[in-house]
């Protein structure tokens, strides 16, 4: 591929994926400004910022057959324009029902900035390449949540966070336009089937043993991870480890460092280590592992933790990911769309009610706006105990192969 049409793919996917992933992250720094603008408890905030989840995940099936149908650029481009409204909404809002209907136009205008581009790229990239090609992609969400840290702050500092939610408003819409005039055109190659066959193709991936054995463990983790990330990290360093404004989004600066850093190096590390017999299921495997002993050694005590440990959070918090690319490998192309959006509703849905059950379970000691350290270990220890039983399942179903389904 040329350098200009390298350019073409990912300059507007990237940064579709960058607004999806800044958009994902940002009530964690403005949640202390909403606390203060609009009073709510520890459930409501939760609700609120999980709005953005649920709606993103309850739109994953319908845009899988979406992007089986048409070109995703069309797609993607349509919906940005709702990512808009949302924002516009969200910017204006008065009270709690606003926040979430705005929260939730935006949750469905992103939904598709990177199933659009997993399915762009299975088109033109072979399925070889995907690990190292997706890994780019999601490295653009990272500098997305780089960005939703220390410059969301400094915005909200100098401006407030209603200004804020009006520029990403605007350029949701430039980015709009870019993906539609910039990613180059494919024709796609209708395969016959009607819309009642697609939806029953979407329930045969999901029962097919390759997919509902490799995919909880993943979407546990991730789930987990934008969770806990979105939202109550910065609740948790503001409450228990004492920290202000300013030194919490330096904090959560360097856990999007490391997963940036993750979603690049993970993808990389897959790329070359399966030309070695070691298959991207134990990579993905095996970060899910780290991942999950960090949350246990950060979250079992309140001492001050060590940044290089916020950075380890977040490289190996992008561990589930990988999944994307090893289930590609284990389906045709022309159902890519769908067993992609399947898997990302799965996460999806399980962080809205991950990031909601944390504030009800937490809601059992206070209120929102002080929580205890007993609340958050109980919130946090429920999340890690899932995650557990999501690796057990995977492990016991194997995930030592390297077959994969033949590039078509």
């Amino acid at each position: 591929m040329g350098a200009s049409l390298l350019w073409r793919l990912f300059l507007p996917f990237g940064l579709g994926y960058f607004l999806s992933y800044l958009f994902r992250m940002v009530n964690a720094v403005i949640a202390p400004e909403l606390l203060v603008d609009i009073s709510m408890t520890a459930g409501e905030i939760g609700l609120v910022s999980g709005t953005y989840l649920i709606c993103f995940a309850a739109f994953q099936l319908p845009l899988g057959i979406l992007l089986d149908r048409y070109e995703p650029r069309q797609v993607l481009a349509l919906l940005l324009l709702l990512a808009a409204a949302g924002a516009i909404m969200f910017a204006t809002a008065q009270g709690i029902l606003q926040l979430m209907l705005g929260r939730g136009l935006i949750g469905l205008g992103v939904s598709a900035c990177l199933m659009a581009a997993f399915k762009t790229y299975s088109h033109w990239f072979s399925v070889q390449r995907l690990p190292l090609v997706n890994g780019l992609q999601l490295t653009a969400g990272g500098l997305g949540a780089l960005a939703a840290t220390r410059p969301v702050a400094l915005i909200v500092d100098l401006y407030d966070w209603r200004i804020l939610f009006w520029g990403l408003a605007g350029a949701c819409l430039l980015v709009s336009l870019l993906v539609y005039w910039l990613v180059p055109r494919h024709t796609v190659i209708p395969h016959g089937e009607t819309l009642r066959q697609q939806l029953c193709g979407t329930w045969q991936i999901i029962t097919q043993p390759a997919f509902y054995r490799r995919a909880p463990a993943s979407m546990l983790a991730q789930s987990a991870f934008a969770a806990i990330q979105g939202l109550w990290l910065g609740l948790w360093l503001r409450d228990i480890e004492g920290l202000s404004a300013a030194m919490l989004s330096q904090q959560l600066f360097l856990v999007a460092l490391g997963m940036c850093c993750g979603f690049f190096s993970l993808g990389w590390l897959a790329d070359r280590l399966q030309h070695r017999g070691l298959s991207p299921n134990q990579i993905c495997a095996a970060g899910m592992v780290i991942f999950l002993v960090l949350q246990l050694l950060i979250f079992s005590t309140a001492s001050r933790t060590p940044g290089w440990v916020w950075c380890a959070l977040g490289f190996f918090g992008t561990s589930g990911t990988l999944m994307f690319a090893v289930l590609s490998q284990h389906f045709p192309r022309q159902q890519l769309g769908r067993v992609n959006t399947s898997l990302n509703l799965m996460i999806f849905l399980g962080a809205f009610l991950m990031q909601w059950g944390i504030g009800l379970i937490a809601g059992f000691w206070g209120t929102a706006d002080a929580l205890p350290l007993v609340a958050y270990q109980t919130a946090f220890g429920v999340c890690a105990l899932m995650q557990l039983l999501g690796l057990l399942w995977l492990i016991g179903g194997g995930i030592c192969s390297n077959k994969h389904r033949p590039d078509r």
